[in-house]
């Protein structure tokens, strides 16, 4: 997703974000999506939504049996493939004849399968800006794990398979857009004060995309400067840290002490961000954990589902910075790499101001890991 955090000219129309929004939907509850980019064209449903009704139904779409589509992270740990170098890109593995469901499912999860049978699985790369690889994205895009089971249909006969499957058409090149496109739709809904236990002076303002997805918030605490950097905060949404107080991570600390910090400054701006577990959402947040627990550190765990070890995107961010007039921040953060994000997106970094805080006993190889892997100022 690093690639997205960049000021770009790639779009995709109104009318195809919505139906985007609608197909992550449709995916979300076992149905099926109609992708095509200038060759080719697909049905496609999400790995771990397929039953034997759905792969049959997919099967008889088309003369070509079905293939599953996966994260090189995921391939290559499933060692089918060898471990990305650069962007990881998506993998098509061929399925034989008496394939289940089961099978499928169990080779996107990895809670569920430990090795593939020697042989029986083969997988080969796809055309990185293609509608196979823009399958996945769409599973991302959805929260679900990052594979998905696609039959190819002839191009001309799209539009009456999806029909029949009440499938939307959309194209490869919207899906890759939509994520930018979305950030620089934003606009702001709603506005309130909301006085905060270490911040009375604050007001939170939402901002919602115009395909109408989640809101992204601005908590503006204080007197934020028009005439100097403003003191800001970039975090995302984290459900187990944020609200139940989690000692797995340290987010919920973060959060809180930015809050204190910024209060303590005068004035600035915190954005909550609805990327929640690194922009992989809490589901597969809590199976990343279920994979630490047995013994992967953070990032293995998210790239054992087949996630690269951060999926944020900071375009939002940067999108509403802009809105409230603020071009140039002191960011408080231990991550360079968010620093170089925001930049990239145009906002300019004046300074990183470090945001640390203590281990607690539970997040010390969370904390150590981040330092190590992710080159976090700790």
């Amino acid at each position: 997703m690093q690639g997205l955090n960049r000021i770009s000219a790639v779009t995709a129309p109104p009318a195809a974000l919505i139906d985007i929004d609608r197909a992550i939907t449709d995916l979300r509850r076992g149905g099926v999506v109609a992708l095509r980019d200038e060759k080719r064209a697909f049905l496609a449903e999400a790995a771990e939504a397929i039953t034997a009704e759905s792969l049959a139904r997919l099967a008889s779409a088309a003369r070509e049996r079905p293939s599953l589509i996966l994260t090189r992270r995921r391939a290559a740990a499933l060692r089918l493939a060898g471990p990305p170098r650069g962007p990881a890109g998506a993998m098509r593995v061929a399925l034989p004849p008496d394939v289940t469901a089961a099978e499928l499912r169990d080779l996107a999860d990895p809670q569920a399968i430990s090795a593939v049978t020697e042989g029986r699985f083969t997988a080969v790369a796809v055309e990185p800006r293609g509608a196979e690889a823009a399958a996945v994205d769409l599973a991302k895009l959805a929260r679900l794990l990052p594979a998905a089971v696609v039959v190819a249909v002839d191009p001309a006969a799209l539009a009456g398979a999806a029909a029949r499957h009440h499938a939307l058409v959309l194209e490869a090149g919207h899906v890759f857009a939509y994520q930018a496109t979305v950030a620089r739709s934003l606009v702001r809904v709603a506005e309130a004060k909301v006085p905060l236990a270490d911040a009375e002076r604050t007001r939170i303002i939402a901002f919602r995309p115009s395909d109408g997805g989640i809101e992204h918030l601005a908590i503006v605490i204080g007197d934020p400067p028009s005439d100097r950097p403003v003191l800001a905060r970039i975090h995302s949404e984290c459900f187990t840290g944020d609200l139940l107080g989690s000692l797995r991570c340290d987010c919920g600390d973060q959060l809180r002490g930015a809050i204190r910090e910024i209060a303590a400054a005068g004035g600035g701006v915190l954005l909550y961000l609805a990327q929640e577990g690194r922009g992989i959402g809490l589901v597969n947040k809590l199976r990343a954990y279920q994979l630490q627990d047995a013994g992967y550190d953070t990032i293995d765990a998210n790239e054992q589902l087949g996630f690269d070890a951060d999926e944020r995107v900071y375009l939002p961010a940067a999108a509403m910075l802009r809105q409230l007039g603020f071009g140039c921040v002191r960011l408080l953060t231990n991550n360079p790499e968010k620093v170089s994000a925001l930049q990239r997106c145009g906002i300019e970094v004046a300074e990183r101001v470090p945001h640390v805080f203590p281990a607690n006993g539970h997040n010390e190889r969370y904390l150590r890991t981040k330092a190590t892997r992710s080159g976090h100022l700790l």
